[in-house]
Parts: structure tokens; sequence; C-alpha cells
């Protein structure tokens, strides 16, 4: 059976459904991070293995092995290795120092990424948010935030979710990366990022990586719309449908976070307000209360 090795340090986050764990570690005399999959097994969720699904278990590994992303303009990937066996697959993957770049630099980065050239390999994610808000609805929608101050805002959202997908399931298709936060695009090379974490790597409508970035990022969402404009390749998109692409992936993804970090901890004993300052709801609420005007945009519309 796989074991880590005893001197590497695990490190905290990048853990998908089949992630054993993350480590830092020194092989010869390089630094890398070390990753391990597991391969699902009987009773594990099917979407594992549905290589279109964003949870697709062994996405990351089959983007090391193609070089889909070694090259892509805006976004690259550090050099990987993987090794596979019975149990699973182990990636190692060169350290990436943090150069701290801008979210407008970043944002540039995604657009440019924008047109990037996939191809249309079977294992690339399709359709990333219409299967997150079908695995929310399978668990009940946002009842917890019923109980709260925006209740009447997620249950217009809630009952209106199919608009809006079909309004991106119109917008141009492009390059994804499924997962851009500020963390998984820490490293920077000349003008491009050197971004982690591509197991959700895919295509999705102009503007989605934009709307994810969004809520992790210290800058406005039009600062960070005209930079990704900037980068985006001429005669892609027009402003107004990236713009969308960004605002219904911002919101739908902001709500549908409040409401598990809420459900977390409205099991426990007291008011579900006194639990809004809980280190495991704060930041989540931040982020939701960051798309207020994007918010009124959808509901104005």
């Amino acid at each position: 059976m796989w074991q880590p090795d005893q001197a590497w340090h695990p490190l905290p986050g990048g853990m998908g459904p089949s992630t054993l764990g993350v480590w830092r570690a020194v092989i010869g005399d390089q630094p890398v991070v070390v990753k391990r999959l597991a391969a699902p097994g009987v009773g594990d969720p099917a979407e594992l293995g549905d290589r279109r699904h964003f949870a697709y278990w062994r996405r990351a590994a089959d983007v090391a092995l193609s070089g889909v992303v070694d090259t892509t303009p805006g976004l690259r990937a550090p050099r990987t290795q993987v090794e596979e066996d019975a149990d699973g697959i182990t990636l190692v993957q060169d350290w990436v120092e943090d150069a701290a770049s801008s979210g407008l630099f970043c944002a540039h980065a995604l657009g440019r990424f924008a047109g990037a050239d996939l191809g249309d390999a079977r294992w690339l994610a399709r359709d990333q948010l219409r299967t997150r808000m079908e695995r929310v609805a399978r668990r009940g929608g946002w009842p917890t935030l019923a109980r709260t101050t925006v209740a009447d805002v997620a249950h217009h959202l809630w009952h209106h979710r199919e608009r809006w997908l079909a309004e991106l399931d119109r917008l141009p298709r492009v390059a994804q990366h499924g997962d851009p936060t500020p963390a998984n695009l820490p490293g920077r090379e000349l003008d491009e990022v050197v971004a982690v974490d591509w197991a959700t790597l895919g295509h999705g409508p102009v503007g989605a990586d934009l709307g994810y970035f969004q809520l992790s990022a210290r800058e406005g969402a039009e600062p960070l719309l005209d930079a990704y404009l900037m980068g985006l390749p001429e005669g892609l998109a027009s402003r107004e449908q990236a713009a969308l692409g960004a605002r219904v992936t911002a919101v739908y993804t902001a709500l549908s976070r409040a409401e598990w970090a809420l459900a977390r901890v409205a099991v426990g004993e007291g008011a579900l307000g006194a639990k809004y300052r809980h280190p495991a709801v704060a930041p989540y609420l931040r982020s939701l209360q960051r798309q207020f005007p994007q918010i009124e945009e959808l509901l104005g519309a």
C-alpha cells in the first residue's frame, strides 16, 4: 500500500474528493509538491468516473500526461510527473514560488488563457456550474440561507437558476481552468501565470473563470473585468457576454458556498445569526456581501 514519506510536510488545501493528501517534499535537490489521488472504489460516487464531470478523479493526471497546458497563453502548468499504480496516482510537481501577482495581472492572464486551444479530449470538464448547481439541488437547495436576511434574494435566484444557466449556455465556450483562486495562480514567469491544481480543466462560458476568481480577489469586479477583456483575444466575446458569464458564476457560487458554510454550523446550539462571525463562516459571508452589486444586476434583469 502506498504511504507518504515521513519526511514530507503536509500542506493545507488542495483536498478534492479523490485526494488523499498533499505534501511538500525535496527529491534530490528539487523542492516539489506531492499529491496522492485514490482510485474510486465500490460505493464511491459515480461522478468520480465521469470524464466530463468536474469531479472526475484522474483529470489532473491526464492534464499532466497530455501536456495540453504546458505552453498555453496566460496560464501554464509547472512540470509534473505522474506515477500510477493499482490503488491510485501520485503527482510530483515542481514547487511554485508565490510571485504575489496582483489580481489584475491574474485576470488579464485568465483572459488570455480563454483563447487557448485545449483540443477535444474526452476528459475535459464541461458545464461546471450547471453540474455544481445540480449537486446543490440534490442536497435540497439553499435552506439555511432561507433563515437569513438574504432569504428573499436567495429564494428568487434559486427559482430562476435555470434561466441564468441557460444564458450561460448561449455564451461563447472558452478554455477554463475551473478553479482559479489566487492560491492556484501563485507563480509568474515573464508574462505568464504558473498555475496549479488543474483538476477541473475544461471548457466553459466566457467570463466564468473570472467569476470564480472575483470571489477571492482583492480588486473589484469592474477593474478585474477590464483586465480580463484586455487579455481576451479580439472577437472572441463582447464585454457584455464576459460580464454576464462572470456575474452569474460569481453570484451562484457565492450563494452556494455561503449555504454550505452556514449549514455546517447551523446544527449546533445557539441562534444562527450569532454564528456569522464564526471563522468557518465569516469569509464566505464577506465574499457574498461583495457580490451584492452583481446580485442586484441579476435581480433587475
